[in-house]
């Protein structure tokens, strides 16, 4: 079985994140993503809210699972036994960043691989703190993110 991972912290999932995992699942037998905890960034929502709302957003993918995880990606990768990990790249600075990653997860593993998918060029703007900072204005997020994340963050800023 090929396993791959589509790690992110994903607070919140967006459209991009959709397409990105939506095309890897065509590639391979199972795509697990991976949310990361990511403590450092502070995120708006908590590990076990951003996990919910990638398996809600993903609910109509059959062969995609969500795990969170707080360790080394690589170690992650170990234990869900896959092979390759998928990673969304929308502009330069991107690659720049996920190059390093890559880099660096080689020399961790060399077993690993990594693929790269590109944005289509709608997605290729968005970010997950773009949508929030539009959200926390209450401006409308509307095709930024599926219909779950939306409301979580209304009900999120609401507050």
């Amino acid at each position: 079985m090929r396993r791959a991972l589509t790690p992110g912290t994903f607070d919140p999932i967006t459209s991009g994140h959709l397409d990105v995992i939506t095309r890897a699942a065509q590639l391979v037998d199972e795509v697990v993503v991976a949310v990361a905890a990511s403590p450092k960034k502070q995120p708006l929502f908590s590990l076990e809210e951003r996990a919910e709302l990638v398996r809600q957003a993903t609910s109509h993918l059959p062969n995609v699972r969500v795990e969170p995880f707080d360790e080394l990606l690589v170690d992650f990768a170990a234990r869900m036994e896959a092979t390759v990990v998928v990673k969304g790249l929308r502009a330069i600075t991107d690659f720049e960043y996920e190059f390093q990653m890559t880099a660096l997860n080689y020399q961790l593993n060399q077993e690993l691989e990594t693929l790269f998918i590109m944005s289509p060029p709608q997605y290729m703007y968005l970010s997950s703190s773009i949508v929030r900072e539009i959200a926390s204005l209450h401006g409308d997020v509307n095709g930024f993110v599926p219909p779950c994340v939306k409301g979580a963050l209304e009900a999120k800023f609401a507050e």
